[in-house]
């Protein structure tokens, strides 16, 4: 089932888009926000899913489906925790400033809460007042549960799973370091996140979904060129069921809660990742290739996002067609509030 948020309101309005992403149809007499279905996911799911079976057998009334007019899934969401289930990021990272990565972030995910009050859609623009904020793009996969228990185990926390999509999650990385020297987490570092403009249940990723992954390769492009093709179940140190788990360690999570993988990272040939016009696949965010750059020349190259750059990011099933639609943002000059 592939389920999309119409912008309407504070919260879209619900529709059902066909496998093919073609077509839609309106859900809001089923129920009119996809929260208010996560919220009672047992009551709303059968439902939903046999007008999906009636979109894609041309059986019930429909529209053409436009990815413009989109808000992310979840416009908004009670709970946004981001993990870095990728090591390979978190020790470029570590390397290019001469540090080692501690032996218990093998075992013990990294995660930290971020806003989640204002997503943008999957076409809107990053908005940033200056550039010297180091705008950057990074490329993850992220689940979205219903009511997750404290303390679940691994295996069970899979069953939570309801839909699946993508995230640009937006880092400023001019501002990140100040905030970590605090020591206490970043907030500004972090500008609203662009979701695809699909979720989907995992059975809608056919083989491609198993132990709490998906073994695709994640697309990027940046200005119109190929940027990042990574596969997400390759080198992942950490699965979304994993994630999810420690994500409720110490707390219920409440419907609609969303967990990402953070940045999809590749290594190449069991070292540094490599540019995909060099043989390799590429990179998910701009970060990663600066650190790259760092180790090997001792100086940073690539500059981060500047106003009018674009970054596309979506994921291609095995045949080739969009599994979750496209997010494609520009980034734009903030000018200040509105008076």
């Amino acid at each position: 089932m592939k389920l999309a948020s119409l912008k309407d309101g504070r919260d879209g309005q619900l529709i059902i888009v066909s496998r093919d992403l073609s077509k839609a149809a309106d859900a809001s007499d089923i129920v009119p926000t996809l929260q208010a279905a996560l919220d009672d996911w047992d009551l709303y799911a059968p439902q939903l899913a046999a007008r999906y079976e009636m979109l894609n057998a041309e059986k019930v009334d429909s529209f053409d489906f436009d990815q413009t007019a989109c808000h992310s899934p979840l416009p908004r969401a009670y709970t946004w925790m981001d993990g870095s289930a990728y090591l390979n990021h978190v020790e470029l990272v570590r390397k290019a400033r001469d540090a080692e990565v501690p032996e218990s972030f093998y075992s013990d995910p990294l995660m930290y809460q971020g806003g989640s009050d204002s997503f943008i859609g999957p076409r809107d623009p990053i908005v940033a007042a200056d550039e010297a904020y180091g705008i950057d793009m990074e490329a993850e996969i992220t689940v979205i549960t219903d009511d997750v228990p404290m303390g679940v185990s691994v295996k069970d926390a899979e069953k939570h799973i309801k839909l699946i999509m993508l995230v640009n999650d937006v880092s400023l990385r001019g501002l990140i370091p100040n905030e970590l020297r605090k020591g206490f987490g970043f907030v500004q570092g972090k500008a609203s996140s662009a979701f695809s403009p699909v979720a989907v249940t995992p059975d809608e990723l056919g083989d491609a979904w198993g132990e709490g992954t998906i073994d695709l390769p994640l697309l990027v492009d940046y200005n119109g060129k190929p940027f990042g093709k990574a596969n997400v179940k390759q080198d992942m140190t950490f699965n979304m069921s994993e994630l999810v788990a420690h994500a409720a360690k110490t707390r219920d999570l409440s419907a609609g809660a969303i967990i990402g993988s953070g940045t999809v990272s590749n290594k190449f040939e069991g070292g540094e990742g490599k540019k995909i016009e060099d043989g390799g696949v590429g990179y998910s965010c701009i970060a990663e290739i600066r650190m790259i750059e760092k180790i090997q020349t001792g100086e940073f190259i690539t500059p981060f996002m500047r106003f009018g750059d674009t970054v596309g990011i979506e994921m291609n099933d095995a045949e080739g067609k969009s599994i979750f639609g496209r997010i494609e943002n520009v980034v734009e000059k903030y000018e200040g509030p509105e008076a």
